[in-house]
């Protein structure tokens, strides 16, 4: 039987940060945790965006636990404020899922100087993860999910000698880059969870989950031959509720270990009911998956807790 959000077991006395959760997969994803009775920090950066998204999912799921968090993936001092705002309200997260993107913007920079798809997309995730796994780490059954795409086997390579695109720029292939290191962060993160002293199964672990070809605010910047081909093939995507659905059952099936990944069943895994599915033969590399956590401890300052 295929699973859907009704599989979406219980939350009550749970509390869920989701990034990027004013619209598209993330707002999704909010709107089921919330009716299943978790508390949902929506980690946004336009604060305006994410008051109306809190407005929606209360009009949907009246009495539902909601909170605005300011977060700019963007900038590393937001993200430093954020996580320390959120050691203020929260002494504990059970849910962090890393959703927030962006997809093939013209070449832009983040305050910081990173590339803005790579800036964003891993470093400011890993940045914010390292600065609150604290408060999930004594959290029995809590889970960092990695919100990836298909797009880390298109044109994907960590560039180590230019990260940055500093000498030319790609859009489709920094995507790819980027996409690849959100994998390659989820599988290190997992060994280095994995080494704690935690009772088995009650530790924190790392998941991770792609939606497929979801129709969301992030297409806006795809070259036109491609708007073209997904509007005209709508058998080949699907909506953001059916999108979110891998990241949905990555955070609550009771049945998740970590260390997987959750995609759509459909061939080429373009839509579908979640399911565990395999990522690139690259993305499993050990050495590579070391060398771009180093870098990213150097780029961001952050220092995880494991």
């Amino acid at each position: 039987m295929a699973w859907s959000e009704q599989d979406v077991p219980e939350q009550h006395g749970r509390v869920a940060v989701v990034t990027g959760a004013n619209s598209g997969l993330g707002f999704e994803t909010a709107r089921v945790l919330a009716a299943r009775g978790a508390t949902v920090v929506l980690a946004v950066r336009d604060e305006a965006r994410g008051a109306s998204a809190i407005a929606r999912i209360t009009d949907a799921a009246p009495g539902a636990r909601l909170e605005l968090q300011r977060l700019d993936l963007g900038s590393l001092a937001s993200i430093r404020t954020a996580a320390a705002e959120l050691h203020e309200s929260h002494p504990r997260i059970d849910l962090l899922i890393n959703n927030a993107g962006v997809m093939y913007p013209p070449r832009q920079t983040t305050s910081d100087g990173f590339e803005l798809q790579f800036g964003t997309n891993h470093l400011g995730h890993f940045a914010f993860t390292g600065q609150v796994l604290d408060l999930l780490l004594p959290v029995p059954g809590s889970r960092v999910v990695t919100v990836a795409s298909v797009a880390h086997r298109i044109r994907a390579s960590i560039h180590f000698d230019d990260l940055q695109w500093e000498r030319s720029y790609e859009r489709i292939a920094a995507y790819g880059q980027s996409k690849l290191a959100n994998l390659m962060f989820h599988y290190e993160l997992q060994r280095r969870l994995e080494a704690r002293s935690a009772p088995a199964g009650r530790g924190t672990v790392s998941v991770a989950a792609h939606p497929g070809i979801a129709d969301t605010e992030l297409i806006r910047h795809l070259p036109k031959p491609l708007q073209g081909l997904q509007a005209a093939a709508p058998l080949l995507s699907q909506d953001a509720a059916h999108g979110a659905l891998p990241s949905l059952r990555a955070a609550t099936d009771p049945s998740v270990l970590g260390g997987q990944f959750y995609g759509p069943d459909a061939l080429g895994e373009r839509r579908g009911s979640p399911r565990v599915v395999a990522s690139s033969k690259q993305s499993y590399d050990l050495d590579t998956q070391r060398r771009l956590w180093a870098v990213s401890e150097e780029l961001t300052g952050v220092v995880f807790p494991v």
